[in-house]
């Protein structure tokens, strides 16, 4: 059995359903809040959602690595990526 990801359009037809917006308002408002995390995310290196989790973005530096089949050495250029830290209360949610 093939499990199905959980998308912005089921986010937006359950704010439909529970909240009672229309399905237009729900698509544009998801749309609008991804967004603003995004650009706070890019600005602040950092979002906390109070029951939930903490966003932030990490710089790796550049570093040499290796491919595991050929052994062959590569460099690995230097990037962002984004950390999640699950909330004490989500963690609780998540193991009961």
């Amino acid at each position: 059995m093939q499990k199905k990801n959980f998308n912005r359009k089921n986010l937006a037809n359950e704010i439909y359903k529970k909240i009672g917006f229309s399905k237009n308002f729900s698509h544009n408002f998801i749309d609008i809040f991804l967004e603003n995390i995004i650009t706070e995310l890019l600005r602040n290196n950092k979002i906390k959602i109070t029951s939930f989790g903490t966003f932030t973005i990490l710089n790796k530096k550049q570093r040499l690595g290796r491919n595991p089949k050929t052994k062959e050495q590569a460099v690995i250029s230097s990037r962002k990526v984004l950390k999640f830290t699950a909330s004490s209360l989500f963690k609780k949610k998540l193991n009961d």
